[in-house]
C-alpha cells in the first residue's frame, strides 16, 4: 500500500471520509504555499493538490485558471515550487499531489523532476492531458521514486475503460462528476451513484470525486458514493479572500460516518 493510499485508509479507519484539497501553488505569491500547507493539515485534511500554474488548463474552469494567471504573473513555476516544498519538508505531514500539465514535466526532465518531487514531500501526481495509452511513460519514471500515477475517469467512460483506468490507476481513482472543466456546480448527473458503484466495484484502491463539489452539503452527498473528496475552486476562491471558515466548513463536512443521500 502506497503512502497516498494509505493516508486515505487511515481517514476510513476513523470514520471518515478523504478529503484533498487542491491549492494552486503561488496564488498569491510563492511565500504562500507554505502557511497554506500548514494551516490545510492542521484542519485534517486527507492530503493536499498541489496545483502547478501553466498557461494552457485545458481541463480548468475560470476559477483555477485566473488563479493559475495570478501565480505566473508572480513568477511561480514548477521549478520554484518544488524548491519551496523542499525548503519546509521536515513540516509536512499529509501526502502532496502534484497536479500539472505534462509540457513542465518534460521540459524539466522526468529523472529530475521524480528526484525533486521526492526531495519536497510529493507522493502523488495528476497529468490530465497525458491519457491511460501515454500513462506508462510517467509510472516508469515516477514508481521506482514511490511516486504514485493518479489516473481520471469521466462519466462517459464504458465499462472496458473503467476497468483499464481503474487497474492502471495508483494511490486513488480520480472520479470526475461532471462532464466538463473544473468549476462549481450546482446539479450533478443523476446516474452518479450507478457509476461510482460501477467503479468501486472495478478498483482495488479508493475511489475519490471530484470536480464540482463546492459546499459542506456536497463533500457529505459526494463522499457518500465513494471513499472521499477533491475540493478545487471553492478552496481556491476561499484561499484568495483569505476566507478560512469556508475552508474548515468544507473539511468538517467529510468527518464522521454519514449515510448515502439523494443526489
Amino acid at each position: 500500500m502506497t503512502t497516498l493510499q494509505q493516508a486515505i485508509e487511515q481517514a476510513k479507519v476513523a470514520g471518515n471520509k478523504a478529503f484533498i484539497p487542491y491549492i494552486m501553488a503561488g496564488d498569491g505569491g510563492l511565500e504562500t504555499i507554505k502557511p497554506t500547507i500548514l494551516t490545510l493539515q492542521q484542519l485534517g485534511v486527507t492530503a493536499i493538490e498541489v496545483g502547478i500554474p501553466f498557461t494552457d488548463p485545458v481541463a480548468d474552469g475560470p476559477t483555477i485558471e485566473r488563479a493559475g494567471e495570478r501565480a505566473l504573473a508572480a513568477g511561480v513555476t514548477l521549478t520554484k515550487v518544488l524548491q519551496t516544498l523542499t525548503s519546509f519538508r521536515g513540516e509536512i505531514t499529509v501526502p502532496l499531489v502534484v497536479m500539472t500539465y505534462f509540457n513542465p514535466v518534460l521540459a524539466y526532465g522526468l529523472e529530475a523532476f521524480a528526484k525533486a518531487c521526492v526531495a519536497g514531500g510529493v507522493k502523488g501526481i495528476i497529468v490530465p492531458d497525458v491519457p491511460l495509452e501515454e500513462s506508462a511513460l510517467l509510472r516508469e519514471a515516477l514508481n521506482p521514486y514511490t511516486i504514485d500515477v493518479v489516473q481520471l475517469v469521466s462519466l462517459t467512460s464504458p465499462p472496458e475503460r473503467i476497468a483499464h483506468i481503474a487497474a492502471a490507476s495508483q494511490g486513488f481513482v480520480y472520479a470526475v462528476t461532471v462532464n466538463g472543466i473544473t468549476g462549481a456546480r450546482s446539479r450533478f448527473a443523476a446516474n452518479l451513484e450507478q457509476h461510482f458503484a460501477s467503479l468501486r466495484q472495478a478498483s482495488s484502491i479508493p475511489v475519490l470525486a471530484g470536480f464540482g463539489i463546492s459546499t459542506p452539503e456536497q463533500v457529505k452527498r459526494m463522499g457518500s458514493l465513494g471513499d472521499g473528496v477533491i475540493v478545487g475552486s471553492a478552496i481556491v476562491t476561499a484561499l484568495h479572500e483569505e476566507d478560512m471558515t469556508t475552508v474548515a466548513a468544507l473539511v468538517a463536512a467529510s468527518k464522521g460516518v454519514f449515510e448515502k443521500s439523494t443526489l
